[in-house]
């Protein structure tokens, strides 16, 4: 039994369409990709890992994989998407959960290419609801900042979601995915706490990389 709690928030972008992939049945061991970032030191240059831990569902551990992305780049769409394409686990991966869009400060993954490189659809998760009028104004301190905010504009509409509870909500952006399906996903692999066991782990293992910047 699932937790009916969706809303949608008002995002300053227009709808996007995207293809969606149906799922006849969502099996308590479906293949989950959970990507997140390690520690770094802002407003600095360098490299900071990004690592994808492969759930089976919200209790089991299959696979770990890893990259570099750069600080404020505009490398992360597409270092995950080789990263995915390049991995074993690849075959078998049915979603793809990042912890939001933003990877080593801004660099924004664009889930809609990421969806169309993987041929996975893709459910970009945040813990808290995105500020724009924050986001833009700090991006305007960054190269291609125009370039930036479009990818962002064109992510699509914002999903309030429930996760174990109607208390519990996370904040998502679809690509390749009905909404239904990614509440249903989420509530399956949130297992532990409000985030979901992939995105958990990831970040637990992201944060106890440190680079040398």
């Amino acid at each position: 039994m699932f937790i009916i709690c969706t809303a949608y928030i008002q995002a300053p972008y227009p709808k996007v369409v995207l293809m969606i992939q149906r799922f006849r049945s969502i099996k308590p061991e479906i293949r989950i990709l959970g990507v997140d970032d390690g520690v770094f030191f802002p407003h600095t240059k360098g490299f900071v890992s990004v690592i994808g831990v492969v759930f089976r569902g919200g209790y089991w551990l299959d696979g770990v994989m890893h990259t570099k992305v750069e600080i404020d780049g505009y490398d992360a769409t597409e270092k995950i998407a080789l990263m995915i394409i390049k991995s074993p686990h690849h075959k078998q991966l049915r979603v793809i959960m990042l912890d939001g869009i933003t990877f080593a400060g801004f660099n924004i993954v664009d889930i809609r290419v990421l969806n169309e490189e993987t041929e996975l659809p893709v459910i970009a998760v945040a813990r808290e609801k995105p500020d724009f009028n924050e986001i833009r104004e700090a991006l305007k301190n960054l190269p291609n900042s125009a370039k930036r905010w479009k990818i962002i504009q064109d992510t699509g509409q914002i999903v309030e979601a429930c996760t174990r509870s109607k208390r519990e909500k996370v904040y998502i952006q679809l690509a390749g995915i009905s909404k239904e399906d990614a509440r249903r996903i989420l509530q399956s692999t949130s297992t532990r706490s409000s985030v979901p066991e992939p995105l958990r782990v990831a970040h637990l293992i992201a944060s106890g990389i440190t680079e040398d910047v």
